[in-house]
């Protein structure tokens, strides 16, 4: 559908205005502007006539208006534009890039008054001025006019960039600042396309219940996962791609071996299961995230006030799936209130917790490919590849001890067929981009990493990335003839492969746009609404404390806190000991940018401000 109403603001002799006119649905009005006067123009014999066809078509004129002060010029009743042009902005004269960069700043802020929520802002750009890597060649950020930057001012992101092409508006000419003779250059002029930003918003931990027996428990959620639980990505209605991959896998190894599909408990653990936890991997419940459980005697409907029904039940269905027979009460303690009394629990850090229950279980079908699939959270450091939240997928075969070999090399070529063909279907003819997978075997023990050898993210970016483990975990009690087989792969890196999606913090956002590029069951090239974001650095240093072991993981998991997850990486610089009190302090640089939203200067210094605070109180350490 054609925008209906259309704002040009700066326009010189109105040459756009009238090339562009005719192009227009006849359904959609056009409002043409100037800084100038009336009176100014007047004299200006290709100005009248641009005007008098403006006029003649219905179009309207005003003068004298303010492009960084539009709400000035319209009532509210008037505004609600869906496009605003500003082409080659310039501040006149020999004004510097300071100058440029405050005008567009200015501009974009006031667009945000008079602009309709899904409207877009084109601003046209002279070749380099905008700073973005769609200008060739780029100018240095500091030389540029920083476009994405000042946009991100007025909370909008860019959304689009191409070439200004005057061919397709027969008539227009391009004049200089205020109309003068002398033109702007627009060889190689872009035509930048800006839309609005999701705001920040300031999210707070939700304090969450669960039912163990008949005792209500209450948790306060992590704060770097606020807006990470019961997301719903996997659920029946989803049309999210990490639903799609999971659903295209099941699919094809459907094909090959019977399916049985379980499902997916509620993703707290209790402190004993330590045990389950550290068979498959001894360092994984230092990557969970442990909180404690509180009884809780309040009011149910008072603290579920506004909760779905998905996320009470995501809360209170704690399945014996997921409990320990040490954790487990039988109808006399149940009857004792208190015998969890602060119970310590954590969120699962991943499916691999789930194995022996399944193998333990009487129905286990042997020769049936056991399918479970959901949310994992684990504390981990800040990199492109890594996420404190993510979905697994575990498939688990049971099989005749004698039929092992062949049987494990069976799923094994057909997971490579399934994932190679996945990982090929959006690639352009004549790409340049290639993957494979390849198992790599473990010296320590019978155990593969699933590794993708992926040229995804540019020809000059290969990157070997694990995104599951094969295992052959140790037999069951129950079904004492069988030997088993267990795949356990990251669905989020795998679909972010597949569409070719460079940030994984994109899967998780909240911004409608991003699920527009998928449809239910299809694989296409992934376009993202949010180019070229703008990042900022910033160093940090502080005293350790000498009495309190630093640990890095929880200074970058609090950074992701602090940041709502705009920090992008975490870099150590160096460390120093003081000669004399032998104190020691560390530096590291922070990268900040987001993927999705509009994130400013300003924002960003406050954000470092808050991490200095919370850093002193949370990890005991004295900022310098």
């Amino acid at each position: 559908m054609a925008p209906r109403r259309l704002l040009l603001v700066g326009e010189g002799n109105f040459s756009f205005a009238v090339a562009l006119s005719e192009t227009l649905d006849p359904n959609t009005s056009l409002t043409a502007t100037c800084p100038q006067r009336s009176a100014d123009l007047a004299r200006d014999l290709v100005v009248r006539e641009n005007l008098r066809r403006l006029r003649e078509r219905g179009n309207e004129v005003r003068f004298g208006v303010d492009c960084t002060h539009l709400a000035d010029a319209f009532e509210p009743q008037d505004r609600e534009f869906d496009r605003i042009y500003f082409n080659f902005p310039h501040c006149g004269r020999k004004a510097g890039v300071a100058k440029n960069r405050e005008l567009l700043a200015k501009f974009f802020r006031s667009c945000a008054d008079v602009l309709a929520e899904d409207g877009e802002v084109h601003v046209a750009l002279c070749r380099g001025q905008g700073g973005t890597p769609a200008d060739k060649p780029m100018r240095e950020w500091h030389n540029s006019w920083q476009v994405v930057a000042m946009a991100a001012l007025g909370g909008f992101i860019l959304s689009d960039v191409h070439p200004f092409n005057c061919k397709a508006l027969p008539g227009y000419k391009c004049t200089g600042y205020r109309s003068q003779d002398k033109s702007f250059h627009i060889e190689g002029a872009l035509n930048h396309i800006f839309t609005r930003s999701l705001p920040f918003e300031s999210l707070q931990p939700r304090i969450s219940r669960i039912k163990l027996g008949d005792q209500w428990f209450s948790f306060l959620e992590p704060e770097v996962l606020v807006g990470k639980l019961n997301r719903g990505f996997l659920e029946a209605p989803s049309c999210h791609p990490i639903k799609t991959i999971n659903e295209k896998l099941i699919a094809e190894l459907g094909k090959a071996f019977p399916l049985k599909r379980l499902k997916c408990s509620s993703p707290l653990l209790l402190q004993g299961d330590a045990s389950v936890l550290t068979s498959h991997n001894p360092d994984i419940l230092s990557t969970a995230f442990w909180v404690s459980l509180h009884e809780d005697n309040s009011n149910f409907e008072s603290l579920t006030s506004g909760i779905t029904q998905d996320m009470e039940d995501f809360l209170v269905s704690f399945s014996e799936l997921s409990l320990p027979k040490s954790a487990r009460r039988d109808s006399k303690e149940e009857a004792h209130e208190g015998t969890y009394g602060q119970a310590k629990v954590c969120l699962r850090p991943s499916l691999l917790v789930h194995i022996q229950a399944v193998i333990q279980a009487p129905d286990f079908l042997p020769g049936s490919l056991h399918i479970l699939s959901g949310p994992v959270f684990q504390r981990c450091c800040i990199s492109p590849f890594t996420m404190p939240a993510f979905h697994e997928t575990l498939y688990i075969l049971g099989f005749n001890k004698n039929l092992k070999d062949s049987c494990l090399q069976s799923l094994l070529d057909h997971l490579k067929g399934i994932l190679d063909n996945l990982l090929t279907q959006t690639w352009l003819e004549g790409s340049e981009r290639s993957s494979s997978v390849e198992f790599v075997f473990q010296p320590t023990g019978e155990r593969y990493m699933i590794t993708v050898k992926s040229q995804n993210f540019g020809p000059d970016c290969v990157k070997d990335l694990i995104i599951g483990s094969v295992t052959t975990p140790a037999t069951s009690v129950i079904h004492k003839d069988q030997c088993f087989v267990c795949v356990c792969m990251n669905l989020d890196l795998l679909a972010m492969l597949v569409w070719d999606i460079s940030d994984w913090r994109m899967l998780w956002t909240s911004d409608s746009r991003f699920l527009k590029n998928f449809a239910p069951g299809k694989i296409e090239p992934f376009k993202s609404y949010s180019l070229y974001p703008p990042y900022y650095v910033h160093d940090i240093s502080f005293w350790l404390d000498e009495k309190k072991r630093f640990d890095e993981v929880e200074f970058h998991t609090l950074a992701r806190a602090v940041s709502q997850d705009t920090v992008i990486s975490i870099q150590f610089l160096s460390r120093f000991q003081h000669s004399k009190t032998e104190q020691v302090s560390l530096c590291y640089r922070l990268t900040y940018q987001t993927c999705d939203k509009a994130l400013t200067q300003q924002q960003v210094a406050s954000m470092q401000s808050q991490l200095r605070k919370e850093i002193q109180q949370r990890l005991h350490v004295t900022p310098r």
